[in-house]
């Protein structure tokens, strides 16, 4: 599948947003998305892609609170801040996914309208963020499906020419 078939499949997720979702919506303006949702047999892959690997990991982190509501009725209200560590790349792409879900899930019910990696230690793989959104309602957020858990299941990341990452989440 294509970069460019990326924004089709995003609009396949019909989320029948209410009135007032789609005026908040309209307050803001549209996130850039540079992820897609790739088949997989039970599960889904998220795909996202940047021009660093800041930025694939910030799209890969909002492709999985995608799956779960259209980001864009989020409101950036509120800013919670993640760190995450991890012995190689791929268990920090882990930790750093299994940190933002937890802020969802278990802690604060935190849902994030934009996510900016603020700096990744290659050396120590260490990894700081910080995200602008709202405690999920479900009055005010279309839900969509509820992401479980990350996997290590086919995890890639690729730096030659444009940063791209791949993450099979559970739903």
């Amino acid at each position: 599948m294509a970069f460019s078939e990326a924004t089709e499949l995003d609009n396949y997720r019909d989320y029948n947003l209410t009135e007032d979702q789609k005026l908040i919506k309209a307050k803001y303006a549209p996130i850039s998305k540079k992820y897609e949702y790739l088949d997989h047999t039970a599960d889904v892959q998220l795909h996202a892609w940047g021009d660093t690997l800041e930025e694939a990991f910030e799209q890969c982190a909002m492709a999985m609170f995608g799956y779960m509501t259209d980001a864009e009725t989020v409101e950036p209200l509120d800013t919670v801040e993640v760190e995450a560590e991890g012995h190689d790349l791929l268990s920090l792409l882990f930790h750093f996914l299994d940190e933002w879900l937890y802020k969802f899930s278990a802690e604060e019910f935190f849902i994030p309208r934009e996510i900016k990696v603020l700096s990744i230690d290659r050396s120590r793989y260490k990894i700081r963020s910080i995200g602008w959104g709202e405690e999920f309602s479900l009055s005010k957020h279309p839900q969509g499906t509820e992401v479980k858990a990350i996997t290590y299941s086919a995890m890639q990341i690729h730096e030659e020419e444009k940063p791209e990452v791949f993450v099979i989440i559970d739903i």
